[in-house]
């Protein structure tokens, strides 16, 4: 089952109520939040109906792997560490990544992570379009398919 990566990239000023319920039920509370979240038509509908907001696409193995190890945190903003999960699930980062990526494991079986991940302004800005635009015209909004790689790589 393929991973989608969803990234909140505006804020709430001017949201229509039902637009910001649909963006907390996918846990993205602030701008440069990113979620992780399996590519189901429940996913995908909440994803449509928030996509003037949003950015996503498929993400892939390399790229899940180095979100777990820089940005993931636990309660208590605590960072993921190899320790905690040897402890914990006796893994390591990289058997995790497979694990999730592949559709065996989910984010929220590690006790304790929390379900998004707080993300930096990408390095050298968004695309010319700016967050108003979609991706097709050269913004930030909107389907990137494997691009969204490079975006996460750049926020990372």
């Amino acid at each position: 089952m393929k991973r989608i990566a969803v990234i909140r990239i505006r804020g709430e000023v001017h949201v229509d109520r039902d637009i910001l319920i649909t963006l907390k039920m996918l846990r993205l509370f602030k701008k440069h939040n990113c979620v992780i979240v399996p590519d189901t038509p429940h996913y995908v509908g909440m994803i449509n109906k928030v996509k003037d907001h949003v950015t996503w696409g498929e993400i892939d193995e390399p790229t899940l792997k180095l979100l777990l190890e820089k940005r993931a945190r636990l309660v208590g903003k605590h960072k993921l560490t190899n320790d905690y999960l040897k402890d914990k699930l006796k893994v390591d980062v990289d058997h995790l990544a497979k694990e999730i990526f592949s559709g065996s494991k989910e984010i929220k079986d590690i006790p304790g992570i929390k379900l998004f991940f707080k993300l930096h302004p990408p390095l050298h800005g968004f695309e010319h379009g700016g967050i108003k635009q979609p991706f097709s015209l050269g913004g930030s909004l909107g389907y990137r398919k494997e691009t969204i790689n490079d975006l996460l790589r750049r926020m990372i």
